[in-house]
């Protein structure tokens, strides 16, 4: 059943055309502008992967991904959720030292995503990765990291607006960060999103800190895999989305584990199976690099730059009828 939603009145204030063309360069001037604050550099990636190495990101869990049988070698293969495990391969891989990463156009397949204004089945992120020292872990750094991201997009914005003066987004480069135990305290009686939706209402940008263990009411404020992110040092970025009226989530990133918290996270999430997967035996003998890194919807902020109000405004997906319904009865252009 469709969850969409079209603001009324909402008209887009790009041609179909405009809005390719306008796509185009949001990925161009964002890509350069995150090489540059990140010290990142472009590498190939995958689409999918071997599922004996334990690189794919298992997500909340229950998802299944896509797989395959190779038809020459007779083995599986699984289409990614995200490189998240991947990347921190590849560094080792490629011999990047410390202060300097990888960045790659990631394009996923998540069929149980639930369709509404802002997801879909096919997800596009640049991912990204960059090689850390053990005095990097911290949370100032994950901070520094977070304020050069958002320099990044609002810089974007800034070169789009010269470009397309019709543009009226108004985004905050002031980062307000906050735990998830803490928005919670804040908001005890709303819900994990609602909660989100009023902190980013109030604040504008905001980074919810420490995703992926338990509050101190035994919930969690949201799902986090267990064997990337140190839930200790990683979070969600959020923008106010003004077309909306909601929390837009442009990025999920994090300072990622080490030998010890991917130990204690395995623990506690049940998952002590995946110990024995090469990929988590190799961090638990510490043979891959110490990294932080993430991924920043390339849709997601295609959306959020050029206000538009449906995620296939910007990318080509398969949506359900009732979808198809609304946003024609709106005038909403799905690509």
């Amino acid at each position: 059943m469709s969850k969409t939603q079209i603001p009324a009145s909402y008209k887009s204030c790009l041609s179909i055309f405009d809005t390719q063309m306008a796509i185009g360069k949001v990925h161009h001037l964002f890509e350069e502008k995150l090489s540059e604050a990140l010290n990142v550099k472009r590498v190939s990636a995958p689409l999918f992967v071997d599922p004996d190495m334990g690189l794919n990101d298992n997500l909340n869990g229950f998802e299944q991904p896509v797989s395959f049988t190779v038809r020459e070698t007779g083995g599986k293969a699984e289409v990614v959720h995200s490189l998240a495990k991947w990347k921190r391969m590849a560094l080792g891989k490629y011999e990047f030292h410390p202060g300097k990463g990888l960045y790659t156009d990631m394009n996923a397949i998540r069929r149980e995503e639930e369709l509404d204004n802002i997801h879909s089945i096919y997800v596009d992120q640049w991912d990204w990765e960059k090689v850390i020292t053990r005095k990097d872990r911290t949370v100032a750094y994950l901070k520094e990291t977070v304020c050069a991201i958002v320099n990044a997009v609002c810089d974007t914005l800034d070169a789009l607006k010269e470009k397309y003066p019709q543009l009226q987004v108004q985004l905050d480069r002031e980062v307000t960060f906050i735990t998830a135990q803490e928005l919670y305290d804040r908001y005890p009686d709303l819900t994990a999103k609602e909660r989100e939706d009023a902190f980013a209402k109030e604040k504008k940008t905001i980074f919810i800190m420490q995703i992926g263990g338990k509050l101190k009411n035994g919930e969690r404020h949201d799902g986090r895999a267990p064997d990337y992110d140190d839930w200790a040092l990683n979070g969600d970025l959020l923008f106010w989305n003004e077309r909306l009226g909601h929390a837009l989530e442009i990025s999920s990133m994090g300072i990622r584990v080490d030998a010890e918290s991917l130990d204690r996270q395995l623990s506690l999430a049940n998952c002590d199976d995946r110990r024995s997967l090469p990929f988590h035996q190799m961090i638990l003998k510490d043979e891959l690099p110490l990294t932080i890194g993430g991924g920043i919807g390339q849709s997601r902020l295609c959306m959020l730059l050029l206000d538009k109000a449906h995620i296939g405004e910007v990318q080509v997906s398969l949506w359900d009828e009732e979808t198809i319904r609304l946003c024609n009865e709106a005038g909403v252009k799905l690509l």
